[in-house]
């Protein structure tokens, strides 16, 4: 359904250093930078991609916005949350851990990235 995802940076080195990390413990390569030096990832035939706001202005968190990383075991899912509190993110909820839902248990951490996005790596437990 979806052909990429582009979150805004205020600090695109900072942000290449969090995802670099973060993306890393998924089995990302490191950030290719393009001429517009926007951070481009692609793993598992997704696109994920950081930028300064085309418009000037200063970037900023979506309210109520998350993006979920797919991750193959919980020990993923821990790797995840570690290379994100380590490389300037914020666990946030929750400690990472099961919880129930409509689509069975999913092990499930959160953390928002320095520029404020929620980011939350899940793996289907059930």
């Amino acid at each position: 359904m979806f052909s990429h995802i582009m979150v805004g940076s205020n600090d695109i080195d900072r942000s290449k250093k969090f995802y670099d990390a973060l993306l890393g413990a998924l089995g990302a390569k490191e950030a290719m930078v393009d001429d517009k030096n926007r951070l481009i990832y692609m793993h598992n035939n997704g696109l994920f991609l950081v930028s300064q706001p085309i418009d000037g202005k200063p970037a900023c968190a979506a309210n109520g916005g998350t993006i979920g990383f797919a991750c193959e075991s919980q020990a993923q899912v821990d790797a995840w949350h570690a290379a994100g509190c380590a490389n300037g993110g914020k666990s946030i909820e929750d400690p990472p851990g099961i919880r129930e839902s409509g689509f069975g248990p999913l092990y499930l951490a959160y953390v928002r990235d320095p520029d404020g996005n929620k980011l939350c790596a899940m793996y289907r437990a059930g």
